[in-house]
């Protein structure tokens, strides 16, 4: 099969796990850059990376890269790259762009010239002055930065952020992909408690599950290059029973979550229904001064109320004292908290072992993570 260059894009902050990930799928020529993880794989790899990747946005074939400092230097550059090979005859292949730092400043005049290059490169493949497009959907994307401009293709559509599983949402929910990084940084293993006092729609208990008994989490959905001949059904196939082939299910979890609002914690029950897991994870209405964790060297991770989107600044702030309260009284315990509040180590009581730039949407926030034993879950333990 044919060499690909793929991009995966990331939240900012998050490259580092998703190049981990990227890795542990076998791939090893890869780059990281601002918000994106670039590596070399055939077509298998659109199928598997889809599936896999927990912590990426979405899969984007990289087309091609080259100056463009004028729309000449644009359309010449998008006109000499090989879609056809790609968009067939009947395809949908809408255009977005974005510019930054660059004199090809106009996105909607940048789409249109990439759109116009790509139609004039199909009519000599295919011969023909129109396009229909009513077939599957190729979405391209015009990204210029510093007059350069890179092309790709979306083999995704809805971002990988959607597992399928989520069909109701608390306010401000944490993003799957977000819930799955947090677990993933807390070098969290199934064989310990995982607890979420402030679980909400259940989210981080939810993909810590998924990670514990190593579920794909694309596996209950579906993605646009499934519709693409460039990517044959077969392969998709193969890779789906490859992750059901590497199912885990018989790991025993100790997941639990719980939230001051009942209505979060419906939510939260429904969800994890929907992923399969509910036999599995454990969700009750407490308030965070009352939880009571069971089990030695467990791992806390939780996503607290910010105070600008979900109440007042003085209920946020008399929670987190209250989590301080809690966890200094679970000395074999990590603690991991995403907040953007700048006095969170103050209201916790204590300076963080290490603390880590994420954003959560657009949100800036520190992951502030307490370790026990250095780092180690277990050192010193039987």
């Amino acid at each position: 099969m044919a060499q690909i260059e793929l991009i995966a894009t990331a939240p900012m902050g998050l490259e580092a796990v998703v190049e981990s990930e990227v890795r542990q799928l076998g791939y090893d020529q890869i780059t990281v850059e601002n918000g994106r993880v670039t590596f070399i794989g055939d077509e298998s790899a659109i199928c598997r990376a889809n599936l896999w990747l927990r912590t990426a946005d979405r899969v984007l074939v990289k087309m091609g890269q080259f100056p463009a400092r004028t729309f000449d230097e644009l359309f010449e550059g998008t006109k000499a790259l090989p879609w056809p090979d790609w968009i067939p005859e009947d395809a949908e292949f809408p255009v977005d762009g974005r510019s930054h730092k660059s004199q090809l400043s106009s996105v909607p005049a940048c789409q249109g010239i990439v759109k116009k290059a790509i139609v004039e490169k199909m009519k000599d493949r295919y011969h023909t002055e129109w396009f229909g497009e009513t077939g599957p959907m190729f979405r391209i994307e015009v990204s210029l930065l510093k007059d350069v401009a890179t092309l790709t293709l979306d083999t995704t559509g809805i971002g990988l952020h959607k597992r399928g599983y989520r069909k109701l949402v608390t306010e401000a929910p944490l993003k799957e992909t977000m819930a799955a990084a947090l677990v993933l940084l807390s070098k969290w293993r199934p064989e310990r408690p995982l607890y979420d006092p402030f679980c909400g729609s259940g989210t981080i208990a939810i993909e810590a599950a998924m990670i514990g008994w190593n579920i794909a989490p694309g596996l209950r959905r579906t993605f646009d290059a499934e519709h693409w001949p460039t990517v044959p059904e077969k392969l998709w196939l193969e890779a789906r029973d490859e992750a059901y082939d590497l199912l885990a299910d018989d790991v025993p979890l100790d997941i639990q979550g719980s939230d001051i609002d009942p209505a979060a914690i419906d939510v939260a029950l429904a969800a994890a229904k929907a992923a399969g897991l509910s036999k599995e994870l454990r969700f009750h209405t407490e308030p965070v001064a009352k939880i009571r964790p069971q089990g030695e060297y467990g791992c806390l991770i939780t996503n607290p109320p910010y105070g600008e989107r979900l109440g007042e600044q003085d209920e946020v702030e008399r929670a987190l004292r209250q989590l301080g309260s809690v966890t200094a009284q679970l000395p074999s315990w990590s603690v991991f908290v995403l907040s953007p509040s700048k006095q969170f180590e103050h209201y916790m009581g204590r300076p963080a072992s290490r603390k880590r730039k994420l954003y959560n949407g657009r949100i800036e926030c520190q992951l502030y993570q307490y370790w026990v034993s250095g780092g180690v879950y277990g050192r010193g333990t039987p």
